[in-house]
């Protein structure tokens, strides 16, 4: 099983984001989103943000994944 992190857009430059998940900052590929702004919430798999998500779905992954 592929398992995705919900995390927060800090920035955006040239299809790269930097993103805040739970506190640690990671550089991923945003390439495959269009309109992506700071402050939104995607999914991350393998450095890549795969889906724009909302601030809802983040905390019902986090709560999910409390769980596990």
């Amino acid at each position: 099983m592929c398992v995705g992190l919900p995390a927060k857009v800090v920035s955006i430059k040239n299809g790269t984001a930097i993103v805040d998940a739970s506190g640690a900052r990671r550089e991923v590929s945003a390439e495959l989103l269009d309109e992506l702004d700071p402050g939104d919430y995607v999914m991350v798999h393998a450095g890549i943000a795969i889906a724009k998500i909302t601030s809802d779905d983040k905390e019902e992954t986090v709560s999910v994944m409390d769980q596990l």
